[in-house]
């Protein structure tokens, strides 16, 4: 099994590849310094699934939880939660391999921008907005869709119950052809512009630079 190292040093995301135990009896923990990933638990209890959230008055925070996860060689998707446990607040499908989200995440910097067209969309809260153009450090790379739970991603939700913070590969029964199953989750600090304008910025422990990971959602 490969782990991305969140902060065993002061810089980019890397990826472990030598064997990795999971400690099923353990929730994954950050220590303050981004130091330890230390045991990763994947739950055995069910996922109780319901509807997207409609809006986003329904995150009643300033932080909520965010987790990319997708197949080496297929889609990535991205999740909005309150926290790791609750119903999602925004599934969204981006139009690039999870491989090349990864790479990019190497240099240390990713500022993913999320646009829709303000005339098309006036009358929408930005999460129900349909389809996305998608931009990674500034070039276009395609697009993002909104799209309903489907079976698989409850499963993946389902082993991720009790995970709060982490990355790396999920197991899975059945190998596929897209490759490993891989994920990475974060909270993030929520910030409102306006009606037409949110972003999402990783939370780093204190005292660590580590990761700088954004997200902006914006009606232009």
């Amino acid at each position: 099994m490969k782990m991305i190292d969140l902060g065993s040093q002061r810089g980019p995301l890397r990826i472990i590849e030598t064997p990795t135990d999971i400690d099923c009896a353990r929730e994954v923990r950050f220590r303050r310094s981004f130091r330890s990933l230390v045991e990763c638990m994947v739950p055995c209890c069910g996922f109780q699934p319901s509807e997207l959230a409609s809006n986003s008055e329904s995150t009643h925070g300033s932080t909520v939880t965010g987790t990319f996860f997708g197949y080496r060689k297929g889609r990535v998707s991205f999740c909005l939660q309150d926290d790791s446990r609750s119903t999602p607040l925004l599934l969204l499908e981006f139009a690039i391999p999870t491989s090349y989200l990864a790479k990019e995440m190497q240099y240390g910097l990713l500022r993913i921008a999320l646009e829709c067209d303000r005339l098309k969309t006036r009358v929408d809260s930005l999460y129900s907005v349909r389809v996305w153009s998608l931009y990674c450090n500034g070039r276009k790379v395609g697009f993002a869709v909104r799209r309903q739970m489907t079976e698989t991603d409850m499963a993946v939700l389902k082993l991720m119950k009790s995970v709060s913070v982490g990355a790396g590969v999920l197991p899975i029964e059945q190998k596929s052809e897209e490759g490993e199953l891989m994920y990475l989750r974060a909270s993030f600090k929520r910030v409102i512009g306006s009606v037409n304008s949110e972003s999402f910025h990783m939370i780093n422990p204190v005292g660590s630079c580590g990761q700088e990971l954004s997200i902006f959602l914006l009606r232009s």
